[in-house]
């Protein structure tokens, strides 16, 4: 099947103490954006790329593409008022048939044995998502400031590209808009449909906090 992946980036960089949006701040001397973006297109040249930007970077994303040399091939599509919204512009520009992985702009270090295990998996059962164990004890916390325990053994971490069939996934996004809908998968499942779980990768952490980018840049040196 024809596959696709729709690379989100509506960051703001609030979190990371910067004014410029934390999908251009540089990585390893060139944004972090177009690392993920390069890292899809080395994993299958062929694949249909789409970034999802608000209309007021992607000017400055198209100088970007000048200045640092990003040639390679992706549709801009205009980001929303959520996270929701503009994953469901991206997927205005697919068609039903296919494969796609909705993937955030900040997590440049997805391994490609990773991206191939969630299409094939969505290819077989119509959804994917890739997870990792927890190793850190939770507790849950009550509504009196009390907390209990929990069994970490019954949780996962959840990571992206959560990746899907292009119908299913285009019907799901045609539900109103809630604020449950925390990711592409829980809009997914409020569809009717159940992903299948995949193994992720430590090192597709997502950069939202200095400490994050900072091993990115070990990361990518070795």
């Amino acid at each position: 099947m024809k596959r696709y992946a729709i690379i989100v980036a509506g960051g703001k960089g609030t979190r990371m103490g910067s004014e410029l949006p934390k999908q251009f701040l540089r990585l390893a001397g060139k944004p972090i954006l177009a690392h993920t973006l390069d890292n899809f297109y080395r994993f299958d040249p062929t694949i249909e790329l789409v970034v999802v930007l608000p209309a007021s970077q992607q000017a400055y994303w198209k100088a970007l593409c000048q200045e640092f040399h990003i040639d390679i091939p992706h549709r801009i599509a205009s980001g929303g008022e959520t996270r929701f919204h503009s994953v469901r512009n991206g997927l205005a520009l697919l068609p039903d048939e296919g494969l796609v992985a909705i993937h955030d702009g900040v997590r440049p270090l997805v391994a490609h044995t990773v991206i191939e295990r969630c299409f094939a998996t969505a290819q077989e059962y119509g959804g994917a998502i890739p997870t990792l164990p927890l190793t850190d004890s939770l507790r849950q916390l009550g509504p009196d400031g009390s907390s209990l325990a929990v069994d970490r053994s019954r949780f996962v971490a959840v990571q992206t590209p959560q990746t899907f069939r292009c119908h299913e996934i285009k019907e799901a996004y045609d539900q109103p808009y809630r604020e449950t809908f925390t990711d592409d998968a829980s809009v997914y499942e409020a569809a009717g449909y159940a992903p299948r779980l995949v193994e992720g990768n430590r090192e597709n952490l997502k950069i939202t906090l200095p400490i994050d980018l900072a091993l990115a840049e070990i990361l990518l040196a070795r």
